[in-house]
């Protein structure tokens, strides 16, 4: 009210001088100094309460569903319960965000049928073979605008961030974890077979003649296979490859025009696959069917003792161990054997994707979900109670606490990693420390380039042949194997 007075009043002295200026522009008109002057005052009115305004109410945040296609499998009963508490802990802070279990596990065969359907869940987890692929298939999000605003961009570890990535630097994921293959061990097998030294470490191979000769050794003195070696799906490709690099084998050549040459049938290559069938026919070392052989029941050959050896790495010690029953002491991770081509471990991992139909406010809560898990590169409270109650189920489960390849380069998430791991550590790192002697030293090699997958599928059908028949022609079946892929990637 006293501003409305306050403009009424310079409104009139406005006027007032306006009527002024104007009668003495005239200059006709005298003024009369002896009239008396009347000076206009404002009557203040009285001043009026207005009611107060009532505070705005914030609105609503927009309800969002977030699917967890990372969630445990149901076996995993502890693991869920971990993930429920983590879900638990999103839910004081984002009460308008639904987080729904999803479990699933990447396949080639059936992701882009559900990407079509639009059944791909919100978060999920693939391989580093893969980025490339779905990218090109634009069957992913590009969720670059959220990693910048949050920093994350610059913490992935430059390699890894380039698999992630398309040819304009935009990226598409974020990674769980790298790993590295090694030769996982069944320590009781070792030293039923009398293969263990004086502190009682098992006697790995170190060459793969000499993973033969243990593998026989192992089979007289206990039953067991020697060794599990895969060949029903793309995992035997993938095991396969790794061989063969020790042989001196390159099964794929990158030609830097974005063309690539299959190199199956090269001299090495067959002398690998010449090897493997020599374990199944020669040194009779092998599990009674490998073509039934995959990824999960390898583990479970080892963890029940059913073989005593199988290519493994870091990431997954919990599977012959929780999922399988093996005790804790009884695992052991050497390094991968060498051939006469050297010693390399194939070097892999696996990469958080988003489903392309993720809208932004669902990838925000997505990614909000990793940091409360521990698997980002923030260092909060909350994600470092996540990290610690993921190694604390480890702990609880028998599964061995040992370090993960880094992703994140940034000093102060691998400083947390690592004093976790000191505060819950719970092995014998002598058990261990081949593999990580040998993965620190150099020998470190990423999946051969161009259609992976695809070429994984040409070799497995060739360990499929040479394992279940003698008389197969190794070099004949290398040569169609070579012929099919380079059509593949021609098509490409």
């Amino acid at each position: 009210m006293k501003k409305r007075l306050l403009v009424t009043l310079l409104a009139s002295v406005m006027i007032l001088t306006n009527l002024a200026g104007c009668a003495s522009d005239g200059g006709d008109t005298a003024t009369n100094e002896d009239e008396p002057v009347v000076e206009e005052r404002a009557v203040e009115e009285p001043a009026v309460e207005e009611p107060a305004e009532e505070p705005a109410e914030e609105p609503a945040e927009e309800p969002v569903t977030v699917t967890l296609g990372i969630w445990p499998e149901d076996t995993l009963v502890e693991d869920i319960a971990v993930h429920e508490g983590f879900v638990a802990t999103l839910a004081e802070t984002h009460p308008n965000v639904t987080y729904e279990p999803a479990y699933y596990r990447y396949a080639v065969d059936t992701f882009m049928p559900m990407v079509e359907s639009g059944n791909v869940p919100t978060i999920f987890e693939a391989w580093f073979t893969e980025p490339q692929k779905l990218i090109k298939q634009e069957a992913v999000a590009d969720i670059t605008d959220q990693l910048a605003a949050r920093g994350w961009l610059d913490a992935i570890s430059p390699a890894i961030k380039e698999l992630l990535s398309d040819a304009n630097g935009r990226v598409y994921g974020v990674p769980r974890d790298a790993y590295a293959l090694g030769l996982m061990l069944n320590v009781e097998l070792f030293t039923e077979a009398g293969l263990v030294d004086d502190a009682g470490y098992p006697l790995y191979p170190t060459t793969w003649e000499d993973l033969a000769e243990k593998a026989v050794i192992i089979k007289e003195q206990t039953g067991a296979a020697g060794l599990c070696l895969l060949a029903k799906d793309n995992s035997g490709g993938w095991h396969f490859s790794n061989i063969a690099w020790a042989f001196g084998a390159t099964l794929c050549v990158d030609n830097g025009d974005g063309t690539f040459t299959s190199n199956l049938a090269s001299p090495e290559a067959i002398a690998a696959m010449e090897y493997v069938k020599s374990l199944k026919w020669e040194y009779d070392v092998l599990t009674a069917d490998p073509t039934n052989e995959d990824w999960g029941t390898g583990f479970t050959a080892l963890g029940t003792g059913a073989a005593a050896m199988y290519i493994g790495a870091n990431d997954a010690v919990n599977q012959p161990t929780q999922v399988n029953g093996l005790p804790l002491e009884s695992l052991a991770l050497c390094a991968i054997p060498a051939g006469p081509g050297g010693q390399f471990s194939l070097m892999g991992g696996t990469p958080y994707m988003f489903s392309k139909d993720a809208t932004p406010a669902e990838i925000e809560a997505a990614l909000d979900y990793l940091v409360v898990f521990g698997k980002s590169p923030e260092v909060t409270e909350a994600s470092i109670a996540g990290m610690r109650a993921d190694n604390q189920n480890k702990a609880d489960n028998g599964v061995p606490i040992i370090p993960r390849f880094a992703c994140w380069v940034g000093q102060d998430i691998l400083d947390a990693e690592a004093q976790i791991i000191e505060e819950l550590g719970n092995v014998d790192t002598g058990m261990y420390q081949s593999y990580f002697d040998a993965t620190k030293a150099g020998g470190l090699r990423t999946e051969e380039p161009g259609l992976t997958q695809d070429m994984y599928a040409e070799l497995t059908k060739v360990l499929q042949a040479v394992l279940t028949d003698e008389d197969a022609d190794t070099a004949a079946l290398m040569e169609t194997a070579n012929s099919n892929y380079q059509a593949l990637l021609d098509a490409m």
